[in-house]
This record gives C-alpha cells, structure tokens and sequence, in this order.
C-alpha cells in the first residue's frame, strides 16, 4: 500500500469517526441534554465535519441556553448581536450576555461592555461598560483589555488618556492581540497625547504586519515612502503596500496605484497606475476616485476627459475629500467661464 492509500484509509476512519460523534451529539441533543445541545450549536456554528449552519447553531443554542448553560448564552447573545441565524436583536443580545455575564464567563462580559459603551438594546453607559471590561479583563481576556485601551483613547466615560491606553494595549498584546499591537504603533506614530516616537511605532508595527495585518503594513509602507523613523525607501514602501492591497485593502490599492502614478520606487507607469486606482474606487475609495478624476483631467494613461474628470472628482468630494472638492471647483468654474464666453 503506497503513502496516499493510506493516508486515505486514515482519513476515511476519521470521517467515519466524526460521523459518529456528530450523531451522537444529535441524538443526545434530542433528549434534552444540555451539553449535547451546546456541542451541537458549536458544530453547526463553526462548521465542523458539516456546512456551516448559523439557524441550526442558533436552534442548539437557544435549547441549551434555556437551561441555564453559560456558555450557550453567550453564542446566543452573540448571534442576536450580529444578526447570526436569525433577526438582529440587541435587547435579546444583552439579555443572554448579562446571563452569560453573571456566571463570570469573560466573554460575554466583554461583549456586554460593548453594548453598554455604544449603547445597543441599553442605555449607554461608560461607567457599566468600564465594569464589564475590567471583570472579563481579571479573567484574563485579552479583547478586554484591549476594549479598556480604547475607552481611554477615545475618552469615553474617563479622561483621555493615551499613556493609560498604550498599558492596556499592551496587556492585550502580552496575551496576542494584534489589534492593540497596532493601536499602541498608531499611538506613537500619531503622537497626540504622548511623544511621537517613529521608531517606537515601527517596532509595534513590524510585529503583526508580517502576519498580514493590513493596517500595519499601511503603515509602514507610509513610513518607508516618507522616511519617518527610517531611511527613504520607495521599494520597501511598495513591498508593504502591495502585501496589503493583495488582502483587498482599498487604501493599500490606492497608494500602489499613486507610487506607480509618481514614479516612487518604480518606472512611471500610468496604466499600472490606473489599473489599481481603478480597483479602489471599485470599493468606493475617496483618494482613488480623486486621482482618478486627476487623470482624466490631465490625460495621464487616459484621453483628457473633463466631463469623467468631474464625474469622479463629484464622487469623491461627496465622501468629504477635499483635493477633489477644490479640483471640482475650478472645472466647473471653467466650465461656466466657456459657458459665458460662448454667450
């Protein structure tokens, strides 16, 4: 028997196996059992060893969680929350959370902070969201910690406070929570409230962006492109941007298109430079559509077009970019000064 046979043999005993359990867990769930019913809402939710069943996963759920099972509460409050196998429901949502919440299970007091800080299906209130947060964050909750982080640099119920947020954040990034590794880089590139510091801010980046975060590679491509805390370095820059456009990222395929529209780091290619414009403002992005108007503007890669021009540099301005709102304003200027000479 070769190798691939079996393996093959292997996989179908697991398959086997997992068959079995799965009627089991059904079984038992029919009969009432409360694990079984959890265990079952998990298999359905995650999608393991069958398709992915949200109604099913939310069915399983609500069973277990009407008999009091903790953790069933919280996928339940969860599923209200996101609108997950059945209708969004935030009052339904915090009811299972804060049952979920009471027996201690840091999750759900973590999600049910969120709804009292933003004020979903409850009244808002920082104070009890604070409360929720620090409760799940003793029990070692890293998304916890990271929410604490955010009151703090958001100002929400307690001073701002960005040194006090960096803490929190890297709590959170102790217990391997990207996003705060890149809150703390953002922080410290920003320096609003603490001394802006580029290579500090670099370091945190470089953490997470090799694992595809995708702000954190912006971000340092940002860096590289401007030399902040490192030499100038077009090529580098582009490596970082492209890592993050190749993710989907709008703002990544944007800055692709304008270093190649710029010559930065690369041969000045107005088609490549079109090309990914093109595939950011399919996402509606503002900075693309307001290059994009640029060049038709100006006939770079495009015939000159100044009806697309404004056509794009409308679009833009309506999401607030102020480049194109100003750019919009001399071609219709123009527009109005041929209107009147002709007359």
């Amino acid at each position: 028997m070769t190798r691939i046979e079996e393996l093959l043999v292997q996989r179908k005993a697991i398959d086997a196996q997992i068959e079995a359990e799965y009627k089991r867990e059904r079984e038992a769930a029919a009969r009432g059992e409360a694990d079984a019913q959890f265990n079952l809402g998990i298999i359905y939710y995650k999608g393991l060893g069958v398709p992915q069943n949200f109604a099913g996963a939310f069915g399983a759920f609500k069973l277990a969680s009407e008999q009091g099972k903790t953790q069933a509460q919280f996928y339940l409050g969860l599923m209200y929350e996101q609108g997950q196998g059945t209708a969004q429901d935030y009052p339904e949502a915090a009811h299972w959370l804060e049952l979920s919440a009471k027996e201690g299970n840091p999750e759900a007091l973590n999600r049910l902070g969120a709804l009292l800080e933003k004020g979903l299906g409850v009244k808002q209130n920082f104070q009890a969201a604070m409360r929720c947060y620090k409760l799940s964050a003793e029990r070692k909750n890293p998304a916890a910690n990271f929410s604490i982080g955010s009151m703090y640099e958001q100002h929400h119920g307690v001073e701002q406070d960005d040194m006090e947020a960096i803490r929190w954040y890297k709590l959170a990034a102790a217990l391997g929570h990207e996003e705060s590794h890149y809150r703390i880089g953002y922080l410290y590139l920003t320096g609003n409230t603490v001394k802006q510091d580029f290579k500090e801010a670099m370091n945190w980046f470089r953490l997470i962006a090799p694992k595809g975060h995708i702000n954190s590679q912006i971000r340092l491509g940002e860096m590289y492109d401007k030399g902040q805390g490192v030499a100038e370095n077009y090529a580098e820059a582009m490596k970082w941007f492209k890592l993050a456009a190749n993710q989907g990222s709008a703002e990544a395929e944007s800055k692709v298109g304008f270093m190649y529209g710029n010559a930065h780091g690369v041969t000045l290619n107005f088609a490549e430079s079109l090309r990914w414009y093109l595939m950011a403002a399919e996402q509606d992005f503002p900075a693309a559509l307001s290059n994009l108007g640029f060049m038709h503007d100006h006939g770079q890669g495009v015939p000159m077009d100044e009806q697309k021009a404004l056509a794009y540099y409308n679009k833009a301005a309506r999401k607030g970019d102020e480049y194109a709102k100003k750019n919009r304003d001399i071609i219709e200027a123009r527009i109005a000064k041929q209107q009147s000479d002709d007359n």
